[in-house]
């Protein structure tokens, strides 16, 4: 390789662009491999070099995240969604994707909420996509299901909730009153030892980015059966959201796939017997465990939902095992609702009366 080549290539390996900067790519069965060796990904790449293996790691994880945002809006057609909408251009913002036309379109809505950590939307786990395929470890495979059966899909984002500035920009606010965490809100200032972090005003954190988005986009759309699929730490989010909206989202929402949840119903839901019969008769959650796929597991509690195995031990496979389970429950839900709704009232006039007697 040349002088001019080999900086170049450094530049792209300290300041990637795309994953083949990283001389990486995914083939034709979605699986990470390396551009020269055709080998999966390894982690150890340097030999007892763990600072630089584990930025190369954080790197590629970026890269990765930019590709699947690319796939939701060049494949999926989807619409990238800035948040809050009364934002000023310097403001910070969040975002979320969604079909386009939402609102105006009579069908399904599909409502995808993950896990907590480094993973944003689009994505069940990075992990899995590493190790595993961009099919198992990203949304794409529920998000294409969706849209073939002509719904509509929103894709949260709710682990998206700081803007991380760099080190000597400390110095523009030293003069600034900094906040205590007890008295910290969306929108304030605080500094950790090596960085400053700005919380995203109305996502500062994935409460709050999920809540902004159904009060916004979700209870607003004009599709007649929702269907959340909340994995993790997701199914803990979306309890949050029934406990604060619960009139809205008992009578908006069909059906909840929970995906080895972490949500604890008896703790976040109070004993409004209203609730707990929806939850029993609306949810579903497959866990982890040892027995086949959707076999009942667990005792049923009173406060619940019914639970199923999800065929795995393995929390970050759970996803893309329960995939057809999953979607099975949803339409025998969205189903049984449109059969629950009672055919509009027809007015009877003589020129009815008079077809019904020819």
């Amino acid at each position: 390789m040349s002088m001019d080549g080999l900086m170049r290539f450094r530049e792209c390996i300290e300041s990637p662009q795309s994953l083949e900067d990283l001389q990486y790519y995914f083939n034709d069965h979605g699986e990470l491999r390396h551009i020269i060796t055709k080998k999966p990904f390894v982690y150890n790449y340097y030999k007892n070099e763990h600072e630089r293996n584990h930025k190369r790691y954080i790197a590629l994880g970026d890269m990765i995240t930019l590709h699947v945002y690319e796939r939701l809006e060049e494949d999926c057609n989807l619409e990238r969604i800035p948040i809050p909408i009364d934002a000023s251009d310097e403001e910070p913002k969040s975002f979320f994707f969604m079909s386009k036309e939402i609102s105006s379109v009579q069908s399904n809505l599909f409502v995808l909420l993950q896990d907590s950590g480094v993973i944003r939307a689009g994505q069940w786990s990075q992990k899995v996509i590493f190790h595993h395929s961009l099919t198992k470890g990203s949304q794409l495979l529920y998000i294409k299901a969706a849209l073939r059966d002509n719904g509509s899909v929103i894709i949260l984002n709710p682990n998206d909730n700081f803007v991380k500035m760099k080190e000597e920009s400390q110095a523009m606010i030293k003069n600034e009153e900094v906040c205590s965490p007890e008295t910290r809100g969306a929108g304030d200032l605080y500094i950790t030892p090596r960085k400053v972090i700005v919380p995203k005003r109305c996502s500062s954190s994935p409460e709050e980015h999920t809540n902004y988005v159904w009060d916004h986009f979700i209870s607003r759309s004009a599709a007649k059966n929702v269907s959340f699929i909340a994995h993790g730490y997701g199914g803990l989010v979306f309890m949050d959201l029934l406990c604060k909206r619960s009139k809205e989202v008992m009578a908006k929402v069909s059906a909840v796939a929970f995906i080895d949840s972490r949500h604890h119903t008896p703790h976040q839901t109070t004993t409004a017997p209203e609730i707990q019969t929806w939850i029993r008769s609306h949810c579903r959650s497959w866990v982890i465990s040892t027995k086949p796929l959707d076999r009942p597991t667990g005792s049923l509690r009173k406060l619940d939902c019914p639970k199923v195995s999800a065929g795995t031990e393995n929390h970050d496979l759970v996803p893309s095992i329960t995939f057809q389970s999953i979607f099975r429950f949803l339409s025998r839900c969205s189903k049984s609702r449109r059969k629950s709704v009672p055919p509009p009232f027809t007015v009877v006039t003589r020129s009815t009366t008079r077809n019904r007697s020819l």
